[in-house]
């Protein structure tokens, strides 16, 4: 069987198309994740009363766990909740009117904050405990300490990891096609079903989401050599 190359321009030029989404199934989570992970990092390296089990419970298990399962949980299970609640506060409510989006983006962020907190505690903890013992013998307190002095080289050390994160959730946005939402994969999938060129069609998803990966990785390079140049002595 010969390969179709001709037909590879035409998929790609169909399946980035559904670019877009795919970029929002990756930037969405990853945000809102960031700011979840920050908030369990800090309940974990500061050992909050109360919280800490909470937050390793959280992240134990969304990184012990399939991120499949998690959107499947939350795709079958949320809208249960939600129309309990609704009748137990006697509101009109119907979760089928909710895009099925929101369960996928809701899932996903829940993922990437556990991910995300274990890369941000790793980073904290890898700055010495002397820098901020200097900053509270300068009058600094815990709350300007970690966010002028730790956070800035926690964060600075961890773009490497976040880079990663980036593509791993990249790659991860493939799974939402399994509850029809339209990525890259799923528009592949439908192209290569239409025309049954599947190698075809998946040679040219594989090409967009190459090419993706190298300019997430030539932007991360960027970043880390201009937020790590003070251990090089200035800016270049």
């Amino acid at each position: 069987m010969a390969i179709d190359i001709p037909f590879i321009w035409t998929a790609l030029t169909e399946i980035v198309k559904a670019l877009p989404i795919t970029m929002m199934l990756t930037l969405i989570p990853l945000s809102i994740g960031f700011l979840i992970g920050l908030a369990v990092a800090l309940i974990r390296v500061y050992e909050v009363k109360g919280l800490t089990a909470i937050a390793n419970g959280y992240v134990s298990f969304l990184r012990g766990t399939p991120i499949i399962m998690h959107i499947m949980i939350i795709y079958f299970g949320l809208p249960l909740l939600i129309d309990k609640a609704a009748v137990q506060l006697g509101l009109e409510s119907n979760s089928q009117n909710i895009p099925i989006i929101i369960f996928v983006l809701t899932a996903l962020s829940l993922s990437a904050g556990a991910y995300l907190s274990e890369v941000i505690r790793s980073g904290i903890s890898s700055i010495s405990k002397g820098q901020a013992e200097a900053a509270y013998s300068v009058g600094m307190n815990t709350f300007q300490t970690l966010f002028r002095i730790i956070l800035p080289q926690a964060l600075a050390q961890s773009i490497p990891n976040f880079t990663n994160i980036f593509i791993g959730f990249l790659h991860t946005s493939s799974i939402a096609f399994i509850v029809s939402q339209k990525e890259l994969t799923g528009a592949a999938n439908i192209v290569a079903s239409t025309n049954l060129k599947f190698l075809e069609a998946f040679i040219a998803a594989g090409i967009i989401y190459w090419v993706l990966t190298i300019l997430v990785e030539s932007l991360s390079s960027l970043m880390e050599k201009k937020a790590t140049s003070y251990t090089r002595g200035g800016v270049r």
